[in-house]
């Protein structure tokens, strides 16, 4: 059976762990959260190195609230023998008292030789910033700048290294000498169609073609910048942040599986061996994070792809940037866990009026079969309104038991087994409990949620063994404990002042979420809500477990079907997507690269590793990185991933992503490679912490910062430029129009009524979503759609596409003769003009003039003609690959749900809000002052 404690993450304490844990980053935070960030923002200073103590000091304070309570932690360079005598002896929770470093620690393995202590207690804002050995990276305290900032003195030059084509670890590769693409100046005021026709591809790391086409796809992981500069001094210059963007366990469809006995790592840094390490000959190989020469074993010198013995470097480890290994017994402190899901149903009067019960309970009976797992797989049912109901579905019973427990104040588990069941002995029971739990609580009058212990039971029912608990609610829960009270004040919704309650009422959630993630348990959460619920305080229960939040604002089965409809295609995918267990994540980097916050749903369990309690194929992770030291002496640096984890199959499994990028000594470089979306998909995720930290103004300020500063800097560094112009380069001119495009969304926009929750539940996306969903959501693809032709269309699964370029989001886009769509990420409209061809009405709505199009439209029939098979087939190719099933609005010229498809035509004035070229004036001025 398995012990009851933190478990199996731990159980590299074991196995990956040579050395103690070293020190691998620069975090001087231990905070257990979705962003280790917490109290770092004590220590660092703001943007640059051109803050004044003064605004520091204000950062430091404003920067106070993020932290709900100081923990003090362990030093990291324990032994490993007490870290796993720890890991075995802990049968408590992980609790908000002291999270359990070492013996995860130890599990994933070592970093660098040179150990430093780290502790997370919280320092108090001193009167004078600290001073530290490396100015500080853009964007940490994330102050406003002074006015002159441009005029204080230049960094020193940064000198060329005496050899450059010198690398311990590589070859000296020619890069390419022409001027890059990206460093095509381009006048932003005069040029007013910057946007691509189709969507914006990542950049191509400058590497030559044999590193290129090793190289990990971006999909999994991007670097804001393509081009690495070579000192802090220099990334400060360029005014741009340095972080990653990762995908690690999204959907694959080719992945190299390495079962082998030997898992080849380096003795000193722990890092897989991967494409970017160098052979010195047959039997040695130098590590391209931390230089170190290794041994190659004996068995790795067989290569069972070619069957061939003696060439170590064409194994499928090398040959490949992304990899999965399966883990043999080292990677284990207890078995293996079984996929246990426990389903947490809110009954009260309000979730059965709501009737989201029968589509839970229909698309549970559909895809039982499908639940990812094994033999083993057990299953439960918890409901609750004032009191907590748990259901006996032991095999032999002729119907499922009713347990009730009304003594809320001490909740207890009725009977200590039968409440988690195993899947395949008493299906028929579940299938029975599932197709009675609609009706049994249709004449209720509870109005009451004890939504707190319901939460408390399903933790002592989950702890012996981790897994994933779904909790299903529909209101502010009123009793026990972590009861929440109403925040919002809806005459607030509007204001263009300060927004209140980002953060959330109460630690109860949170507290709950580190004991769950001490227990390797995951708590995903499904609000469906008519009236606000307070998100900021319901959220942290999945922020800190790894899990995964889903909001349906005004969700009612009947009077609105959209919602309904999402949430039934959003189940299929939640029920049936892959699923790892007990999983930890580690990402390591070349020697003088340093992590120091992470942004994603986890428990941040020491410097650079990460506690997945469950990981999913939809979960997006964001880190924030410095240079300590400088790279002169590579011309090349590595990033790598590893997270080891527990199938729905019962298998420990290893997925390692390498991702490697060239150093640069120059300004114009790191201008060159700069990648828009990953910087901004970065700041996005800085902006939500100092919203919640500081203020949603000092945010907002912050992103508009951003653009000035980078500019303004690559304007210093071009000659002959006229003041009265305003110049990016080719690989920032998106930069300006991707901001203005944040601060009009949910998250950040200001003076348009935003409700609460919606607003945190944007907050919440942001730090979760990947960078191919959450652009999306930043910026809308538009589309004319009314004249789809099969010129330059695409061919995917027999179908063909159509690609229609994209169009600006303006209303100066939209003509009344035609038909848009637009997609959102998670929603698509499709605006409909006045005078719209009545043919494609007919063939693509299937009604006969625009007259008679109903106001709720939600879906598209299936017509035979060849405007509608192009429509559909686009949409359906726009929908694949989505973790959240996007809702589909038809929207007429009249209709009262216009104003949300006009919110999103970003590039136009607002009463609220700049439009893009008064915007671009803005921080022309900005620059010019």
């Amino acid at each position: 059976m398995y012990p009851a404690g933190p478990a199996a993450s731990r159980e590299a304490a074991a196995a990956e762990g040579g050395a103690p844990r070293c020190h691998n980053g620069g975090v001087e935070s231990l905070q257990p959260g979705h962003s280790a960030s917490q109290s770092v923002q004590f220590t660092k200073p703001g943007v640059g190195t051109s803050a004044s103590p003064a605004v520091i000091s204000s950062a430091r304070t404003s920067a106070s609230g993020l932290s709900s309570q100081p923990r003090s932690s362990p030093s990291v360079t324990q032994p490993p023998e007490s870290a796993l005598q720890e890991a075995i002896d802990s049968s408590s929770t992980t609790s908000s008292a002291s999270p359990v470093l070492n013996n995860y620690d130890a599990l994933e393995g070592g970093g660098y030789p040179e150990t430093r202590s780290v502790t997370s207690s919280p320092v108090p804002a001193p009167a004078a910033p600290q001073t530290s050995k490396t100015s500080k990276p853009f964007g940490y305290g994330y102050p406003a700048l002074q006015p002159g900032y441009q005029n204080t003195a230049p960094p020193t030059p940064v000198q060329q290294p005496s050899n450059p084509g010198h690398h311990p670890g590589f070859q000296h590769y020619p890069q390419h000498s022409q001027q890059p693409e990206g460093l095509r100046p381009v006048n932003l005021t005069q040029d007013r169609n910057i946007l691509p026709v189709s969507s914006v591809p990542a950049p191509v790391p400058n590497l030559n073609s044999d590193l290129r086409k090793l190289n990990c796809s971006p999909d999994s992981f991007r670097c804001t910048l393509t081009n690495i500069p070579q000192t802090q001094a220099l990334l400060n210059k360029a005014k741009l942040p340095l972080g990653l963007l990762l995908h690690p366990f999204r959907d694959l469809t080719q992945l190299p599986v390495i079962t082998s006995s030997t898992i080849v790592r380096c003795r000193s840094c722990r890092t897989y061996i991967n494409p970017f390490v160098s052979f010195i000959d047959q039997r040695r190989w130098k590590c391209n994070l931390c230089y170190r020469v290794n041994d190659v074993p004996e068995e790795f010198m067989y290569n069972p792809l070619t069957r061939s013995y003696g060439e170590p470097h064409k194994r499928p480890e090398v040959q490949n940037s992304t990899v999965e290994f399966i883990a043999s017994s080292d990677y284990m402190l207890r078995p293996p866990q079984p996929a246990v899901y426990l389903f947490v149903l809110d009954v009260s009067h309000n979730a059965v009026e709501a009737g989201y019960l029968t589509i839970l309970c229909n698309s549970l009976l559909e895809n039982l079969d499908k639940l990812p797992g094994d033999s083993r797989t057990r299953i439960g049912f918890i409901t609750f309104d004032s009191t907590v109901h748990f259901y006996n579905l032991q095999e032999g019973l002729s119907q499922p038991q009713m347990l009730i427990v009304s003594d809320i104040d001490d909740i207890f588990l009725p009977t200590p087994d039968s409440l988690l069941v195993n899947l395949h002995e008493s299906k028929e029971l579940i299938k029975d409990l599932l197709n009675a739990f609609p009706n049994m609580f249709t004449n209720t009058r509870e109005t009451h949620s004890a939504l707190g212990p319901a939460l408390q039971a399903a933790f002592k029912l989950m702890s012996p063994t981790g897994g994933r608990i779904s909790v299903f609610q529909t209101q502010l829960p009123s009793l026990g404990a972590g009861l929440l009270h109403s925040r919002e004040d809806p005459n607030q919704r509007s204001s263009t002042k300060v927004v209140q309650h980002l953060g959330p009422a109460t630690d109860f959630y949170k507290k709950l979420a580190l004991d769950c993630s001490g227990q390797q348990i995951a708590v995903d959460l499904f609000l469906l809500s008519s009236q606000y619920s307070d998100l900021a305080s319901l959220a942290c229960m999945s922020k800190y477990s790894a899990g995964c939040i889903y909001y349906y604002p005004s969700f009612h089965h009947i009077h609105n079907p959209a919602q309904a409809e999402k949430l039934q295609k959003d189940l299929k995918r939640y029920l049936t997507r892959k699923i790892g267990f007990e999983a930890v994540m580690r990402i390591r980097c070349t020697k003088g690269l340093s992590i120091h916050t992470f942004h994603g749903n986890f428990f941040v369990r020491s410097t650079d590793l990460l506690s997945l309690a469950n990981v999913n194929p939809d979960a997006g992770f964001a880190v924030q990185m410095s240079i300590e030291e400088s790279l002169a002496d590579t011309s090349l640096v590595c990033f790598q991933t590893a997270l080891l984890y527990t199938s729905s199959k019962g298998e420990r499994r290893i997925r390692v992503h390498t991702l490697c990028l060239p150093v640069v000594n120059s300004l114009a470089d790191v201008y060159a490679g700069a990648d828009v979306q990953a910087v901004v998909c970065l700041l996005a995720n800085m902006a939500v912490d100092r919203s919640v930290s500081s203020s949603l103004s000092d945010a907002r300020d912050a992103l508009v910062n951003a653009v000035v500063d980078s500019l303004s800097a690559y304007m210093s560094t071009a000659s002959n430029l006229q003041q009265s112009m305003l110049i990016a380069p080719n690989s920032l001119k998106l930069f300006p129009l991707y901001i203005l495009a944040l601060l009009k969304q949910k998250a950040f926009r200001t003076g348009t009524s935003t409700r609460l929750d919606d607003r945190v539940y944007a907050m919440c996306q942001i730090k979760s979503q990947p960078l191919i969903h959450l652009m999306k959501m930043i910026h809308p693809n538009l589309y004319r759609i009314d004249k789809l032709t099969d010129e330059s269309t695409i061919h995917v699964n027999d179908r063909v596409v159509p690609q229609p370029p994209l169009q600006k989001l303006s209303a100066e886009k939209l003509t009344r003769e035609g038909a848009f769509l637009m997609d959102c990420g998670s929603a698509f409209y499709i605006w409909i003009g006045k005078n719209c061809d009545n043919n494609f009405i007919k063939d693509v709505l299937g009604y006969p003039n625009y007259a008679s199009v109903p106001q709720k439209m939600t879906q598209l029939p299936e017509v035979v003609a060849l405007s509608s098979e192009r429509t559909r087939s686009f949409i359906a190719w726009l929908r694949d690959n989505r973790p959240l099933s996007p809702v589909l609005q038809v929207i007429k010229d009249e209709n009262p749900a216009k104003t949300e498809f006009f919110q999103h035509l970003i590039e136009d004035r607002t009463e609220a809000a700049f439009s893009y070229y008064e915007f671009l004036l803005h921080i022309q001025q900005q620059i010019c002052k």
